[in-house]
């Protein structure tokens, strides 16, 4: 199934291919994201209804774009995208990014409305839920509830402790947590937490980490020379993660 979401432009069909470092979010997986074990088979077919599969997005193009009404919920299936902002200067601030098995959109759930766009850093695949389907839902599922209220938790702290590392952190912490944080997405996914491909560019992740690209080339180089961790294009290898754990942890 390829639809264009919201207002955006129309897309390309392709054949979806699997992220090759990422597995597939599955029916299984979107169930521990929202229902308890102690929800009945009943319950889980209700809450299947409101699932949209395998919505297709191209590569560079947007799932979603700021100031468009947001009917849905979205969970990455296949692939990866990343999160923008744009002032009305016409910067590009990038606000996040997201694999397999991630929630995006949640910042529209209050305010009905996008503020930011999501683009495809590569062919994709997600799924849709309606999230005022869903709403309904959980009012007759309190676990659903739980759940939903959890989701939006986790969103405000990963927010707060970026901005504790762009208030206190120089541009070599700053990339190092970056990459530590990749590293466990990777392994939480059953793939190498010491070697893995970007998709975004060391322009998305210099914007991300508030720093200018040439000094993400600077950063690279120092935690080089700390033996932390070496890139080649878009590879990542970490040389020594207790040490990347540990150069991290400190103050």
């Amino acid at each position: 199934m390829l639809i264009n979401t919201e207002q955006t432009r129309p897309l390309t069909p392709f054949f979806a291919r699997p992220y090759p470092s990422i597995k597939a979010l599955n029916q299984s997986a979107i169930h521990d994201l929202f229902l308890s074990s102690k929800c009945s088979d009943e319950d889980r077919e209700r809450f299947d209804e409101l699932i949209i599969h395998k919505v297709r997005i191209a590569k560079g193009a947007d799932l979603y774009h700021a100031g468009g009404s947001s009917q849905y919920l979205y969970f990455v299936r296949v692939g990866s995208f990343k999160t923008i902002l744009v002032s009305e200067q016409g910067h590009s601030l990038v606000t996040g990014f997201a694999m397999s098995g991630e929630p995006i959109g949640l910042e529209a759930i209050t305010g009905e409305r996008h503020v930011c766009t999501a683009l495809a850093l590569e062919n994709s695949e997600v799924s849709l839920i309606s999230y005022h389907r869903l709403e309904r839902l959980a009012r007759d599922l309190p676990l659903l509830q739980l759940s939903l209220n959890r989701m939006l938790s986790r969103e405000i702290i990963r927010s707060q402790n970026m901005l504790i590392t762009l208030g206190h952190c120089n541009a070599e912490k700053r990339l190092a947590i970056f990459v530590l944080g990749l590293s466990r997405g990777f392994a939480l996914r059953g793939y190498s937490a010491q070697c893995f491909h970007l998709r975004m560019s060391r322009e998305d992740i210099a914007s991300y980490i508030g720093v200018r690209s040439e000094t993400i080339c600077r950063a690279i180089a120092r935690l080089r020379d700390l033996r932390l961790m070496t890139f080649e294009g878009r590879n990542v290898e970490i040389m020594d993660l207790p040490l990347l754990e540990k150069f991290c942890q400190r103050s």
